[in-house]
């Protein structure tokens, strides 16, 4: 799916701003799973369903994807999923094999790397720096598993990165 395109990265990276951003531009873009379903408290305290919550979002943000015309950027993808239960678990569930399987996306992906200039903690992102340097790491390990090359996005203020992604879009 050439037309999909997935912002994936550890926690504060400046993702959610970027693709606000580029929502703004008149992009489609999808939300991002993990803080909406941690203001809903769901799977509080329990990561693998969590991660299964998780896994139910990203299906619906890709089916809505289908619906859409054009370019669809990603708050996260399919992938992250597998780096969440590499990260609990070291291995990967074979139902969700087969959703990553099903769900594809332009490669290259974008990653947001950690960015000690922006990050900060709130209500919703709790983790510590070494967590989000070590999930960004994560997730760009399972998305080199299921076959996808990673560009980072530069550590540049939002309109700089909006100008990369549009250069990478064309």
């Amino acid at each position: 799916m050439d037309r999909f395109v997935v912002l994936t990265g550890g926690p504060g990276g400046g993702k959610t701003t970027l693709l606000a951003a580029l929502a703004a531009r008149g992009y489609a873009v999808t939300t991002e799973a993990g803080r909406a379903l941690v203001r809903a408290g769901v799977g509080a305290g329990d990561p693998a369903a969590f991660a299964e919550a998780v896994l139910e979002w990203e299906r619906r943000s890709y089916a809505w994807a289908l619906s859409q015309r054009g370019v669809v950027l990603f708050d996260r993808g399919m992938p992250d999923v597998a780096g969440s239960w590499l990260a609990m678990r070291g291995e990967v569930p074979p139902h969700v094999e087969a959703a990553i399987e099903e769900c594809r996306y332009r490669s290259p992906v974008l990653a947001a790397p950690p960015w000690r200039e922006i990050y900060v903690h709130d209500a919703e992102r709790t983790h510590s720096w070494e967590t989000a340097v070590a999930t960004y790491e994560a997730m760009v390990d399972a998305y080199g598993r299921y076959g996808y090359e990673v560009v980072d996005l530069p550590l540049v203020p939002v309109e700089e990165r909006v100008a990369f992604v549009l250069d990478f879009l064309s």
